[in-house]
């Protein structure tokens, strides 16, 4: 039976913790790295909701990609999801900006491959700034289409600026300040999670169409696929994609409906 340090280390096989940003805290974040494991559960995030899920579960393990302890902790108190980790002994593993950087497999590779984009790749002088190419030429409003649809999208905005998309920068979560090494690269659009309004101000005036999917969808695309990766290693562990985590954002259309 294997241990949550060898999910760790095989996570690390394909999303390096030692690539992970200077300012990031990754890895086993709460817990016993040797504790034995036959249920995990995996999320976006762990909130105490999410514990819960996994303690009825009988998980030993919840696998993130944001990470449960960020900066450091001054108190834990009894309505935190800390606080109920350590109370039903179950670890912890964070692998964030690891996970979005990987090449291999990871958060921007899996948003990528749902955008149907070919030739994907980093940025030569940045690896957080994915690259691809679509497989069509796109209007804008056929892009976001496409994004639409596979990403399982109830709404999300984007700009008209460019109606000859090819090349398609993104980076997802809060990666609007990438635009710039977007504009940089030369690409028709780009994609990301969250952006900045001077960021917003730069595309437009770059020529480049922008496409804010919001954190949540632009972030969960990697989960399940992280499920069935962890699965086809490890044949005796039970993963499952959370079913209480989601952003709890609702869309309103304009005329009130």
């Amino acid at each position: 039976m294997a241990t949550v340090k060898e999910i760790y280390k095989f996570i690390d096989s394909f999303a390096p913790f030692d690539k992970a940003e200077s300012y990031d805290n990754v890895g086993i974040l709460v817990g016993n790295p040797d504790s034995k494991v036959t249920k995990a559960i995996v999320t976006l995030d762990i909130t105490s909701e999410v514990v819960k899920e996994a303690a009825a579960f009988g998980a030993e393990v919840v696998i993130s990609h944001h990470p449960i302890i960020f900066n450091p902790l001054k108190k834990v108190l009894s309505n935190s999801a800390v606080y109920h980790l350590i109370g039903h002994n179950i670890s912890a593993i964070c692998a964030h900006t690891n996970l979005d950087k990987s090449p291999v497999f990871g958060v921007n590779t899996e948003l990528a491959r749902a955008m149907e984009l070919a030739n994907i790749g980093t940025s030569e002088n940045n690896d957080i700034l994915f690259l691809g190419n679509t497989k069509k030429t796109f209007t804008s409003e056929e892009f976001a289409s496409v994004l639409k649809k596979n990403l399982d999208c109830e709404s999300f905005p984007f700009t008209k600026i460019n109606n000859n998309i090819n090349k398609v920068g993104l980076c997802s979560g809060a990666g609007g300040s990438e635009i710039f090494s977007a504009i940089g690269e030369g690409c028709d659009a780009f994609v990301t999670g969250e952006l900045k309004h001077h960021e917003l101000l730069a595309a437009n005036e770059s020529g480049v169409s922008v496409f804010v999917l919001g954190h949540y969808k632009s972030e969960d695309i990697v989960i399940q696929p992280l499920c069935g990766k962890l699965s086809e290693r490890f044949e005796d562990i039970e993963f499952v994609k959370s079913k209480v985590f989601n952003d709890g954002i609702t869309y309103i259309s304009v005329d009130g409906n």
